[in-house]
C-alpha cells in the first residue's frame, strides 16, 4: 500500500494518490490530469475510482477529464447531485482498491454533501482519514460556504458539522493519520496549521475546535471572525457540479500567440482584461497600459479569483517566454478558462514596437522616510488586518487589496498618497487597478514594510504574529 500527498502550494490544496496492487485511487484531483495519466502509465496501475470529498470552491478538480481518459467512476458522498455520470454512495459504503478498502464517511457541515475516505489496510486495521474540508489541521471547515444551496444558516451548518465531528471522526483511534483537503492559506479555513499531515490524537489535543466544551461554544468559536469568501467561490463550485471544458481545449486556445498588432486589436474588440504576470519590479518599470499585475511568482491563482471574479472574463496574457503554458494552467485551476492569448514576445515586443507603455511611481523605503518628514502625509497600506495590527507605519490608513473594489470609490484622485503592502506583489497590484481607474497622484514604496521597518519612519509597537504573510 502507497499513500502520495500531491501538495499544491498556491492553492494550499492536497490531492491524494492511493496504490494497492495494480489498483489506484485519486482524491480530488488538480484540474490538470496529464500528471496523474502519466503516473499511473509509469506505475503501471488501473486508476479504479476518483474520489471527491465535496463540490469544491476554491478550485476546479480535474475529476471529470480524469474520468473521461481513463473510464474510473467518479464517487462523490451522500446528497451530491452532480450533472454528470458518478457513484454516488451512501455513508459507511466501502470500496475496494486492490486489498485496501476506503469506506466512506458522510461528514455534512461544511457543506452537505461532504465527506471524509476511511483508508482500511490489508489487515483490517483502520489506517487514514482523508478528511476534504470537514477536519483540516488545526481548524474545521468553515459552515458558511453552502448556506444558500443548504438553505440553512452557517450557525445551524455549524451544528451540522459538530455532529459529523463528534459521531464520525471523534470515536476513531488516535493513531490514524489526517489527510485533509487545504493546509495554511486557504480561504477554506481560518486557522490552519502549516504542517500537512498529523495523527487525529494530536488533532484532538491541539486544534481549537475539537476542544470546545459543548455544541453552542463549537458553534459560536467556528463561526467567528469568518471574512467574506472570494467572489469566484461560487462559480468554481457551479463549475464542479456541472461540469466544465476540457482543460486540454481550454490550454490549446490559450496559447494562441499573438503580435503586438494582433494583442492589441484583440484587446479592443473581445474587451479582454489583460493580465501581466511579471514580477512587481518588471512591472514598475514599464507596461502595456490598462494591464492588471497579479505576479505568477506569489499566491497567484487564489488572488485571480478575488480580484478578478468572473471565470468568463476573457483574459489575455503578458508572460515572461516559456511561462505561457504554466500560467493558462493556473488560471484553469480556479476556472478561469476564457484566455483568448498571450503577447508574443512579451513586454519587450510590447516597447520594441513603438507602443504606448505605462509606469508607476515608486521610491524606495529610504526615499518615503525622507518625503514625509515633517510633513501630513497620507498613507494606504494594503495588507491584511492582522498584519496591520501586529505592526504599522503611524497614522497609516489600513486598506486590505482584498476589498480594493470597495475603497477605491472612497480615494479623493486630487489628494497624494503612498502605497504599500509587505513586500511589494501586493501594492503592485493595487498600483495596476488604481491606475487602470484613473488614479495616478500616488507613489507606491519598494519593498513594502519589509523595507520600512529597516528605516526610523515612525512605526507602531510590534505585536507578535502566529504566522508571517507574504
Amino acid at each position: 500500500m502507497q499513500i502520495e500527498q500531491i501538495y499544491t502550494g498556491c492553492l494550499a490544496q492536497g490531492a491524494y494518490y492511493i496504490v494497492s496492487e495494480n489498483e489506484a485511487a485519486i482524491i480530488d484531483p488538480l484540474r490538470e490530469t496529464q500528471p496523474y495519466i502519466e503516473r499511473l502509465e509509469k506505475d503501471n496501475l488501473k486508476l479504479k475510482y476518483i474520489f471527491e470529498t465535496h463540490f469544491h470552491a476554491d478550485f476546479v478538480s480535474g475529476h471529470v477529464d480524469l474520468s473521461k481518459k481513463t473510464n474510473a467512476p467518479i464517487v462523490y458522498g451522500p446528497t451530491a447531485n452532480p450533472e454528470f455520470e458518478a457513484i454516488i454512495a451512501q455513508d459507511n459504503q466501502v470500496f475496494e482498491v486492490g486489498n485496501i478498502k476506503i469506506k466512506v464517511l458522510h461528514t455534512p457541515g461544511h457543506t452537505m454533501e461532504s465527506s471524509s475516505y476511511l483508508l482500511i489496510d490489508e489487515n483490517g486495521e483502520e489506517k487514514a482519514l482523508f478528511s476534504g474540508d470537514t477536519l483540516f489541521l488545526g481548524d474545521v471547515g468553515r459552515p458558511d460556504l453552502a448556506q444558500k444551496a443548504a438553505s440553512m444558516t452557517q450557525e445551524e451548518l455549524a451544528g451540522l458539522l459538530y455532529d459529523s465531528l463528534c459521531q464520525k471522526i471523534l470515536p476513531l483511534n488516535d493513531d490514524i493519520v489526517v489527510y485533509p483537503a487545504h493546509g495554511a492559506g486557504s480561504a477554506c479555513g481560518k486557522n490552519m496549521q502549516k504542517e500537512t499531515v498529523d495523527t487525529l490524537g494530536n488533532q484532538k489535543k491541539t486544534n481549537y475546535a475539537l476542544n470546545q466544551k459543548d455544541k453552542e461554544s463549537f458553534i459560536k468559536a467556528v463561526t467567528e471572525g469568518l471574512l467574506p469568501p472570494p467572489a469566484y467561490f461560487g462559480m468554481n463550485v457551479a463549475m464542479n457540479k456541472q461540469g466544465y471544458e476540457s482543460f486540454d481545449a481550454v490550454l490549446s486556445k490559450g496559447l494562441c500567440a499573438l503580435s503586438p498588432k494582433e494583442f492589441e486589436e484583440t484587446a479592443e474588440f473581445s474587451g479582454a482584461l489583460i493580465l501581466d504576470v511579471r514580477n512587481n519590479d518588471d512591472f514598475a518599470k514599464g507596461f502595456v497600459p490598462q494591464s492588471i499585475n497579479i505576479g505568477l511568482d506569489g499566491d497567484f491563482a487564489p488572488w485571480v479569483g478575488a480580484l478578478i471574479v468572473d471565470v468568463k472574463q476573457p483574459i489575455l496574457l503578458i508572460t515572461y517566454e516559456n511561462t505561457e503554458e504554466e500560467t493558462v494552467t493556473r488560471l484553469s485551476r480556479v476556472g478561469f478558462d476564457n484566455v483568448l492569448g498571450f503577447l508574443k514576445g512579451g513586454f519587450k515586443a510590447w516597447k520594441s514596437s513603438g507602443k504606448e507603455i505605462d509606469k508607476v511611481h515608486r521610491i524606495s523605503a529610504t526615499d518615503f522616510e525622507n518625503e514625509i518628514k515633517d510633513k501630513d502625509a497620507k498613507i494606504i497600506d494594503v495588507r491584511k488586518e492582522n498584519e496591520y495590527e501586529a505592526e504599522h507605519v503611524d497614522e497609516a490608513y489600513n486598506k486590505p487589496l482584498a476589498y480594493i473594489n470597495e475603497w477605491i470609490n472612497h480615494i479623493e484622485p486630487t489628494k497624494h498618497f503612498y502605497l504599500h503592502c509587505a513586500g511589494g506583489y501586493r501594492s503592485m497590484m493595487a498600483a495596476s487597478i488604481l491606475l487602470a481607474r484613473g488614479f495616478r497622484n500616488f507613489t507606491e514604496i519598494e519593498g513594502g514594510f519589509k523595507a520600512i521597518a529597516q528605516t526610523d519612519v515612525p512605526k507602531s509597537d510590534f505585536v507578535c504574529q502566529s504566522k508571517v504573510l507574504k
